[in-house]
């Protein structure tokens, strides 16, 4: 299943009879949602966003624990562990399909080890280049590079990140040779690109919309399928590359075992919540858009991004850091 073929639910069709059975749910601790980010970031900021749009709908209290580390895996083990009582979630990003085969040891099963709930969001990024270098869009860069093979570079925020792969699936996609600068975190890259001291850069829409409005950087093209409303003028780079696509997405798991009614209720109480006007005005914020499909559809979405980011990363020959 490609990315494009993440359904976007249906609004739900009986709020009242959903809360009043939310609520039923087995005990009265609060829900945890552990996150493998640092506080602050947009996974964290997507997860505390929903945190409060679900406690109402669930008759709980929701929180939000950091653990940060090793790609999003320290958080990700923790859930995987955990009793399947529906108290403890995990708001994963695309590293949870990447890690599959970017870590050649996991001490959990990605697919196995989890209950898929619902894609929360996708986050579309866009490729983005220093005003200074001499192409306006990917056609013009894929020519630029070809010529000059290992003289041109991406700023990757960290390695192995989707933001990362996004740039390994253009080198692999289109032929070309571009070196990777890393950086540790999305912040110093950014400012290095509008500082030119680096070229090229696929970033998250939120990150460098501001810039591309001001003039500070140059937008060659979406990695979406199709070109973004914010940018109408800018080109989907599957324009120039046909096939490419690329954006990062965000989703809730349970253990493993969860039983079905447990797991349907706190799906719905997650897909209401994405209904509701702060939570799409944050993810606007963010520049991400609310998904919100069923358990079933992202449990084969997910499913489908392991070999699917497995050819990207071992194109790549990234090592975990």
């Amino acid at each position: 299943m490609k990315r494009r073929d993440i359904l976007i639910a249906p609004p739900a069709l009986a709020a009242l009879a959903f809360a009043a059975g939310a609520r039923a749910q087995v005990g009265n601790a609060p829900v945890r949602i552990l996150v493998g980010a640092p506080a602050g970031g947009s996974t964290d900021t997507l997860a505390r966003s929903l945190a409060v749009s679900m406690g109402p709908a669930l008759g709980r209290t929701v929180i939000v624990e950091n653990r940060p580390g090793a790609g999003g895996n320290i958080a990700a083990d923790a859930v995987a562990k955990a009793a399947p009582d529906g108290n403890t979630l995990l708001l994963s990003f695309t590293s949870h399909a990447i890690n599959a085969t970017l870590y050649p040891t996991l001490p959990f099963d990605p697919v196995k080890d989890f209950t898929a709930l619902t894609c929360v969001a996708t986050s579309p990024s866009i490729l983005v280049a220093s005003p200074s270098l001499p192409v306006k869009d990917v056609r013009e860069l894929i020519t630029l590079a070809k010529a000059r093979p290992g003289r041109l570079n991406f700023a990757i925020g960290a390695v192995g990140s989707s933001l990362h792969m996004a740039g390994e699936a253009f080198k692999m996609q289109s032929g070309v040779d571009i070196v990777n600068i890393p950086y540790k975190g999305t912040a110093p890259a950014v400012q290095d690109l509008l500082a030119g001291q680096v070229q090229l850069m696929f970033a998250a829409v939120g990150n460098v919309k501001a810039h591309i409005q001001a003039g500070k950087l140059k937008a060659l093209g979406v990695t979406t399928a199709k070109r973004l409303p914010a940018f109408p003028d800018v080109p989907a780079i599957a324009e120039a590359l046909p096939g490419y696509e690329s954006s990062a997405w965000f989703g809730l798991f349970g253990p493993a075992r969860l039983p079905a009614d447990v797991a349907r209720k706190l799906s719905d109480a997650a897909r209401h919540a994405l209904q509701q006007p702060d939570m799409l005005k944050r993810l606007d914020t963010e520049g991400a858009v609310a998904v919100g499909n069923s358990p079933e559809q992202f449990a084969a979405f997910v499913q489908s991004e392991i070999p699917r980011w497995a050819k990207v990363v071992k194109f790549s020959g990234a090592k975990p850091e």
